[in-house]
């Protein structure tokens, strides 16, 4: 890891310390099916919808007996909620089938249940399972290409150069550090660079001061 590297790692981790994940969840059944639910979602109305949800369904079972149309109205504020009914059902009778009722704790595996993908399956392993992963989402992909971590035009390709740069054994608190710096300072509309600490280590940064 490069010097300038190791001063913006070193700056999140003081700016944000340990961060805990915005879902709320008690296991990873409870994770996966809202990781499903969070797709163009906030974290905020994923949890309003998922206290209401798990304290009446606690398992894969209870979800398999769900009809369609019941489960679309539970979590209809979430948006899609339609194709996140239909994805949440299978997953569901898919563990229950095939894992007997336990999310499975393979990349792979994960990524193979409807609604899941890459991001979503480094999610789950990072955050219920404790495995070293470094999830791409929108903010990841914008504040690491601002800040010249990365340059792949892919999420798959950014995740790629990532582990390449950040020790592996802060993947997962730097998906959160670069999350939240993104929600907080480096936004996709008018970031606040001018209060951002990273400013003298991102390229984009000082491109937006010297135009100022």
């Amino acid at each position: 890891m490069d010097q300038r590297t190791k001063k913006i790692l070193a700056i999140l981790e003081k700016e944000y310390g340990d961060l805990k994940p915005g879902l709320t969840y008690e296991s990873p059944f409870q994770l996966l099916i809202a990781v499903i639910l969070s797709a163009q979602c906030t974290d905020v109305r994923v949890n309003k919808v998922t206290s209401r949800l798990f304290a009446k369904y606690k398992t894969p079972e209870d979800f398999v007996k769900l009809e369609q149309a019941e489960l679309e109205e539970e979590i209809r504020e979430c948006g899609l909620f339609r194709n996140k009914a239909k994805n949440i059902r299978e997953t569901c009778a898919i563990l229950v089938e095939k894992y007997g009722g336990q999310v499975p704790s393979a990349r792979e595996e994960l990524m193979s249940l409807p609604g899941v993908g890459r991001k979503s399956a480094n999610v789950i392993l990072s955050q219920a399972f404790g495995q070293d992963a470094l999830a791409v989402d929108t903010h990841v992909f914008r504040v690491s290409h601002r800040l010249g971590l990365a340059r792949g035009k892919t999420p798959l390709a950014t995740e790629r150069e990532l582990q390449q740069v950040i020790p592996r054994s802060q993947w997962s608190q730097a998906h959160l550090w670069l999350i939240w710096h993104g929600r907080q300072v480096c936004r996709a509309q008018r970031p606040r660079c001018d209060e951002c600490p990273l400013q003298e280590y991102c390229p984009a940064g000082q491109a937006e001061e010297e135009g100022a």
